[in-house]
C-alpha cells in the first residue's frame, strides 16, 4: 500500500481537516512548496494564499489566510488563521468585501490599526476570490501567476 500524509488543519474556531492526502501544496513566504511522504522534517510560516490537497486523482483546494504548518513523521499539521475550502467561497461576497477594503485604504484620515486590518481584510479577499474562481474555472495555478 503506497505512503500517504496525515493532515490537519485547525484555525482558532474550529478543525478545519483532517484527511489522509497524497501530497499537499503550501503557501510558503519563500513560495509554494509541495510536501510528499517521507518529506524531510521542517516547520514553516504560511503566507495567505492557497492550500492544495491531492488525495488519488482529486485536488481540494482552501483559502487560507497566514499561520504556519509543521512537517514531521508523515503529517502535516497546519494552523492557519483562516481556512475555507473552495467550495464554501461565495466569489461575489469576496469581491464586495476587496472593493469595501480599498475603499478603506484609500482613506487619507486612517490611522495605523485600520490601516493594518483593511490591508489584511484585502489580503484575504484577495486569496479567497483566487481561489474560489480557479475552483469555477477547473484550473489549477499557472507558472508565474501565484
Amino acid at each position: 500500500m503506497p505512503k500517504s500524509l496525515s493532515l490537519e488543519m485547525v484555525t482558532p474556531e474550529k478543525v478545519a481537516l483532517q484527511a489522509q492526502a497524497d501530497m499537499v501544496v503550501l503557501p510558503a513566504f519563500e513560495g509554494e512548496m509541495g510536501i510528499l511522504p517521507d518529506h524531510a522534517p521542517f516547520l514553516v510560516q504560511l503566507k495567505p494564499g492557497e492550500v492544495r490537497v491531492k488525495r488519488g486523482g482529486e485536488v481540494t483546494r482552501y483559502a487560507v489566510s497566514g499561520g504556519f504548518a509543521e512537517v514531521r513523521d508523515n503529517k502535516v499539521a497546519l494552523f492557519a488563521e483562516t481556512a475555507e475550502m473552495a467550495e464554501g467561497i461565495d466569489a461575489e461576497r469576496a469581491r464586495q468585501a476587496l472593493e469595501k477594503a480599498k475603499g478603506e485604504l484609500v482613506r487619507k484620515d486612517i490611522d495605523p490599526l485600520t490601516l493594518a486590518a483593511a490591508e489584511a481584510a484585502m489580503r484575504r479577499a484577495q486569496v479567497r476570490m483566487k481561489v474560489a474562481l480557479r475552483r469555477q474555472s477547473g484550473q489549477g495555478p499557472r507558472p508565474g501567476h501565484d
